[in-house]
């Protein structure tokens, strides 16, 4: 290692990461890879210091925020709990000469963020509905959307496209809140109004957990695929495993937070010019790279 290479190592960079605490499955996926990426690159870059703050609610957030800029922050990576209540918040952060990422959920003035990292939600629904399209061909389907904001608007949009002059029919459309009970409540609403169901896709994994619940409860066999998304664990297995009811997933990876911070820290450490967007790709897990995606350790 040269002298010019260790100095630049030693270099001090404080960089704060605000996110929801982990109120849901994919929240703590968010929380355990942001925890991993810091370990990993405090290692790394001796002079880094990154503190992970976890808020339970938009307001408690905007708090947090103004504590760690109050410390002193070169840099903050923050996952919004929404979009409109933490605009401000963060243009206050940003007005102090910090370097913003925002990762997931798009500010409502996005000239404030140096990057945004995100996944890909209209190609999350697209490909789901590309998957039915091929292999199911024809049928009825129903639907469990998110809950009533942009991200679920453009999954939707995205599905509608994939399926739009195919014989695939959507029976019905509701909100399960990205929430297991709320969607294990749909389902069952679904089953006593459809005597023939033949397909489910459901906009994330956690609300998929609900929908085979009530499947299994009903004992249905009529139902022939769900399909959820976001690389849950116990999905991916299911996939890896060859399961008949959930042969795909498509990514839309909590560990998303850590790629952000990868790129926050290159920024300051590797002279490498970062700004801009970094949007993931929303990637088809089937049985053949399913392994691939798989953390038996994260807590989604």
């Amino acid at each position: 290692m040269t002298v010019g290479a260790f100095a630049q190592e030693q270099k001090n960079v404080t960089i704060a990461v605000s996110i929801p605490a982990a109120d849901h499955g994919w929240t703590g996926g968010v929380v355990y890879h942001a925890e991993r990426a810091k370990v990993a690159l405090e290692k790394l870059h001796p002079g880094l210091k990154i503190v992970v703050k976890t808020s339970p609610d938009g307001a408690s957030q905007a708090n947090a925020l103004e504590d760690l800029t109050t410390q002193g922050i070169d840099a903050l990576v923050t996952l919004p709990h929404n979009s409109d209540e933490l605009t401000d918040p963060i243009r206050q952060v940003k007005d102090k000469g910090v370097f913003v990422t925002v990762v997931d959920r798009a500010l409502s003035d996005p000239s404030i963020q140096d990057l945004y990292v995100a996944g890909n939600n209209p190609e999350l629904g697209r490909v789901a509905g590309q998957y039915l399209k091929d292999n199911l061909g024809t049928g009825d389907v129903v639907v469990i959307r998110g809950l009533p904001i942009v991200i679920d608007e453009e999954r939707q949009k995205g599905f509608d496209e994939a399926i739009a002059g195919s014989n695939i029919k959507v029976l019905d459309k509701q909100f399960g809140n990205w929430s297991r009970d709320d969607a294990f409540r749909v389902m069952q609403d679904y089953l006593s109004k459809f005597p023939k169901i033949d397909a489910v896709w459901c906009q994330d994994d956690d609300m998929a957990v609900g929908v085979l619940e009530a499947i299994k409860q009903a004992n249905r066999s009529d139902i022939k695929l769900v399909i959820g998304g976001a690389g849950m664990k116990e999905m991916i297995k299911k996939v890896a495993d060859g399961d008949q009811l959930m042969p795909i997933n498509v990514l839309y990876p909590p560990s998303m937070i850590a790629t952000a911070l990868e790129l926050t820290v290159a920024n300051f450490y590797d002279q490498i010019p970062v700004r801009g967007s970094y949007v993931l790709d929303a990637t088809l897990v089937t049985k053949d790279n399913a392994n691939e995606f798989y953390f038996p350790d994260s807590p989604f």
